[in-house]
């Protein structure tokens, strides 16, 4: 069952979501050439901390996972695509990474992920992530009323697939709210028209992720966790928390640049 939520509920939730912002910059702003994926968690927690804020990823455990989440953020560099488990490998230059971090704060949940690239960049990574933003960006302007699911993952698709780029099939976005991962699934490929209708009160989060090489394959790494393109091309991650609103959509989780 899909949960909408109040005014006053999404403004509860819009200030864990700017809780994950700030961890989100600073991670982005530690992250250079040296520094260890361990090192950008103990930033993300520290953010954490100051803020009263605990961590929805820190002990997550689904049916999957073999493991409980040993971390607060996924680090997932290059070929990872998501849920990379930060460990001691240390950024190099031309590493393409992405962060996704969350934070429960009085009850309420914000989640977001953000990809870029540590040092100099290749014209190609650049595209990539830039296509995957686009693709955000379409996702939340059709997160309108009156809309349904299906207008969401078509705006995505039709700007990922346009370019080129695959979509890992079975992963997407989700409902938030109390807890991180609610009803109703946000597909990234749809047909539109189709789905759960959109009404104002509903929070999702939406998270594009591409696959540089055009193939939608994968395959678990063998934590338990990280998922990596087959082919080891590269892959971008982006998400934001998006509130349905009369007014139109409103982002939770808007974070500083740089």
């Amino acid at each position: 069952m899909v949960e909408l939520k109040t005014d006053t509920s999404i403004d509860a939730m819009h200030a864990a979501g700017q809780v994950v912002g700030r961890a989100l910059t600073a991670v982005r702003r530690a992250a250079r050439v040296g520094v260890s994926l361990l090192e950008l968690d103990e930033v993300a927690r520290e953010v954490l901390r100051e803020a009263g804020a605990s961590s929805p990823f820190l002990g997550y455990r689904p049916s999957f996972a073999p493991t409980p989440f040993p971390a607060v953020i996924c680090a997932s560099v290059n070929d990872a695509i998501v849920h990379g488990i930060p460990d001691r490998y240390r950024l190099r230059d031309g590493d393409l990474l992405s962060v996704d971090c969350g934070a429960e704060l009085d009850g309420w949940v914000g989640d977001s992920a953000i990809s870029f690239v540590v040092g100099l960049p290749r014209p190609a990574d650049v595209r990539l992530i830039e296509t995957a933003e686009r693709a955000l960006a379409a996702g939340i302007e059709a997160a309108v009323p009156g809309n349904r699911m299906g207008d969401i993952a078509h705006a995505i698709g039709r700007i990922c697939r346009t370019a080129g780029y695959g979509i890992p099939q079975g992963f997407g976005g989700h409902g938030i709210g109390r807890r991180m991962h609610e009803e109703p699934e946000v597909p990234n490929e749809g047909r539109p028209g189709r789905g759960f209708p959109l009404r104002p009160g509903t929070v999702i989060a939406i998270e594009p992720m591409l696959i540089a090489s055009g193939d939608d394959a994968y395959h678990e790494a063998g934590d338990g966790w990280t998922l990596r393109t087959n082919d080891g091309s590269r892959a971008a991650h982006v998400e934001h928390t998006v509130a349905i609103t009369e007014s139109g959509p409103r982002i939770l989780t808007a974070r500083e640049s740089g």
